[in-house]
């Protein structure tokens, strides 16, 4: 999982990487072509996408950096942590989250990430347990009914 995650970035940071060297620089070119940079919209749109991308280029360095020295012996065996997939019961219907980093989180995918608030509820329990969460939308109550660790994943 560690290593799909860095391909992953690693990924994007290339795409990035190249708009940023490659195709932002031309957009900058042709804006200023264009006559007066203040009132030029173009211009301060590649601007500040070149702003964005380089932001983002550093986060998703300094997170490959973070999961590299993730210490995968540190998440618990049998009990919920990063990487666990979660079959949970909540009045009469079962919900499966797959617990991840923030910026994996998609809960409409079942990627819930590990800061939420559900995640942090589910954070080092074991299957029976039952988990009562207060969220934006009010309090929610759980049972987990299956746990599967990244350990069991691989």
């Amino acid at each position: 999982m560690k290593e799909r995650l860095i391909k992953r970035f690693e990924d994007e940071v290339n795409a990035l990487e190249r708009e940023l060297h490659m195709e932002l620089p031309k957009e900058i070119q042709r804006a200023r072509e264009l006559g007066d940079l203040r009132e030029n919209a173009e211009y301060q749109a590649a601007k500040e996408r070149q702003t964005y991308v380089n932001a983002r280029i550093a986060m998703l360095k300094r997170r490959m950096s973070e999961i590299a020295l993730m210490n995968m012996d540190r998440i618990p065996h049998g009990k919920a942590g990063f990487g666990s997939t979660v079959t949970i019961r909540e009045k009469d219907q079962d919900l499966i989250y797959q617990l991840v980093m923030p910026e994996d989180a998609d809960a409409e995918k079942g990627l819930i990430s590990t800061s939420s608030p559900i995640g942090r509820a589910i954070l080092n329990k074991e299957e029976g347990d039952e988990i009562t969460v207060s969220t934006p939308n009010g309090t929610r109550k759980f049972e987990i009914l299956k746990l599967v660790t990244i350990h069991d994943d691989v």
